[in-house]
């Protein structure tokens, strides 16, 4: 509509998991550039971990008994980088050209790493499995890490990169192990991402045997739409890391009873 910056502080909701790092609301900061490169909201976050370690007096972020720098410029490591560097997996070689993932070789490049994999596992589920296992506990240890340039498929709405179009604008923010951000270079080509909903209800289909209808209100907004680059921040964990709480729900002012603690 013709606005360069907008941004959102608000409450969110999920009915998902509970625990240390997770509550079912929760306080989320958004904010979108438009035409401007997402390598602008890295700077961002750069500017934001320090701001958040000023207010709180604080010379560093800590969590479970590590720490990391928050004035320090953020380490930037792409996916593929970080699935070499950690688990000895060359990630690249299981997606051919065009995008498509070859689940057989990245499960047998899992085993051979060691890592468990399951019968039914999707090439997501294995892709998760690696990030969840053995890199996001090395991320944000004595400085932030931007773990950037994600398979274009775990990244439905990040454009794809000019040097590879396996990968795609998408980095996550990580302090001290915790994620704390997921930002886009945002996909506003609406019929690239109207062939991506579509593969997405594919799989879908496949594998729980039921789709639902696309966001056209969606697709016809990316008509209108300049590129643009935008992110999310949790800003309860951002709280967590500057203060040391070990706890989401320490920093939250009425956090929802736990009954099964």
């Amino acid at each position: 509509a013709g606005e360069q910056r907008i941004s959102c502080f608000a409450h969110v909701y999920r009915n998902r998991e509970r625990g240390p790092l997770h509550h079912p609301e929760f306080t989320m900061l958004e904010w979108y550039r438009a035409d401007t490169s997402y390598e602008q909201l890295m700077t961002d976050c750069a500017d934001i971990l320090a701001l958040a370690a000023e207010t709180t007096k604080t010379k560093h972020f800590s969590y479970n008994g590590r720490s990391g720098g928050p004035f320090l410029e953020p380490e930037r490591i792409s996916v593929t980088e970080a699935f070499e560097r950690y688990a000895g997996i060359d990630l690249l070689a299981s997606i051919a050209k065009n995008g498509e993932t070859d689940r057989d070789h990245l499960k047998a490049a899992l085993t051979n790493a060691g890592i468990r994999t399951s019968h039914d596992d999707t090439w997501a589920d294995l892709f998760s499995r690696v990030i969840v296992e053995r890199i996001e506990p090395e991320l944000g240890f004595g400085r932030a890490t931007i773990l950037d340039e994600y398979p274009s498929s775990e990244a439905a709405l990040a454009r794809k990169t000019a040097k590879d179009g396996r990968v795609s604008e998408r980095f996550e923010l990580y302090a001290c192990g915790v994620e704390l951000a997921n930002a886009f270079g945002e996909l506003t080509d609406s019929k690239e991402q109207r062939h991506r909903f579509e593969m997405e209800m594919v799989e879908k289909q496949r594998v729980y045997g039921e789709t639902y209808p696309l966001d056209e209100d969606l697709l016809a907004a990316l008509e209108l739409m300049p590129a643009a680059s935008g992110i999310a921040l949790g800003f309860d964990r951002l709280v967590m890391l500057a203060t040391g709480a070990p706890r989401i729900d320490l920093v939250m002012w009425a956090p929802v009873a736990d009954y099964g603690r």
